[in-house]
């Protein structure tokens, strides 16, 4: 297996030394934002983990290997090349290492190869889940069977809110996937600190949260943890403009047929551009909110572990 997967050599170290690591995306890089916005938002990540005491390892395929750790070159390729490069889940993980591709990781591929490589906490923008009209399409995002099976804990800012916010938490629910609020009773959608679905569990602080994890997995409980923070109060978006924004992008994505893996980054551009750029801007700040909390989770989680 080892063959497959290349670490870096500084979170090789701290892995060793049982120091805090924290996994990051790469189709965020690729998918999610323009260059050179993508590349800037990416090595400010990376900043904001090491300057809250853990170490970045940001993930991808390149060439064929799964890397967990990349360096400054490798991830402005990425940013770079951007559509070019395969949005890679589970399912494709064999074939783009076995043709050595270039693959940037979903939420679900990056839990994969931290795992692999030995790493439990993972910080993101916002999880996949069950789209709208999913009784029909049956469109529900891998990531939530790779919350169910794989021991990452992953914070994000509640689901995106382009998906199916009820029925996502009927699904994490029904595999047994605690969705935890740190510092709010309320799941937060994305944009918005509000969705008006409660979360099973709040915690106050990340010892709190780092203690319920480490309890979940020693007990032998397989699967991921659904960390929700929310958005910073002064980033968040209006809640009933943005949701007309998503309203109007789906119609337009549902009118061009748009399905699958690539609905996603077109809604998501599409409500960049109805709200005239303030949600790429919410989306940078989410995220740089995600990595600190992720940073203070592994540092209490490697206090315990």
């Amino acid at each position: 297996m080892m063959n497959y997967i290349e670490i870096g050599k500084e979170v090789e170290k701290a892995l060793k030394l049982g120091k805090p690591v924290v996994a990051l995306e790469s189709t965020i890089i690729s998918h999610g934002m323009p260059y050179p916005q993508n590349v800037e938002t990416a090595l400010n990540v990376e900043r904001i983990v090491r300057e809250n005491g853990a170490v970045p390892a940001t993930i991808a395929i390149i060439n064929g290997k799964l890397k967990a750790g990349l360096t400054p070159d490798e991830i402005e390729y990425l940013g770079k090349k951007g559509r070019e490069i395969v949005k890679v889940s589970r399912r494709d993980i064999p074939f783009i290492v076995a043709k050595k591709l270039d693959g940037a990781t979903t939420v679900a591929s990056t839990m994969i190869i931290a795992a692999l490589a030995g790493i439990r906490v993972f910080a993101t923008g916002g999880i996949g889940g069950v789209h709208r009209d999913a009784q029909e399409t049956f469109d529900i995002s891998a990531d939530l069977q790779e919350l169910a099976n794989t021991n990452v804990a992953v914070v994000c800012a509640g689901a995106k809110s382009i998906l199916d916010l009820r029925l996502t938490l009927e699904y994490l629910e029904t595999f047994g996937v605690p969705v935890v609020g740190y510092k709010t009773d309320e799941l937060p959608a994305f944009y918005t600190r509000k969705s008006g679905f409660k979360v099973d569990y709040r915690v106050e602080s990340p010892e709190e949260l780092a203690k319920a994890i480490y309890v979940k997995w020693q007990l032998g409980l397989k699967g991921g943890v659904v960390v929700a923070n929310p958005i910073p109060e002064e980033f968040e978006m209006d809640y009933d403009a943005i949701n007309k924004a998503i309203e109007d992008a789906l119609c337009e994505a549902k009118g061009k047929g748009i399905k699958g893996k690539e609905t996603t980054p077109f809604l998501l551009a599409k409500v960049k551009e109805i709200t005239g750029g303030r949600s790429l801007e919410s989306n940078i700040q989410l995220v740089y909110n995600n990595a600190r909390l992720a940073s203070h989770l592994a540092v209490e989680l490697s206090k315990i572990s």
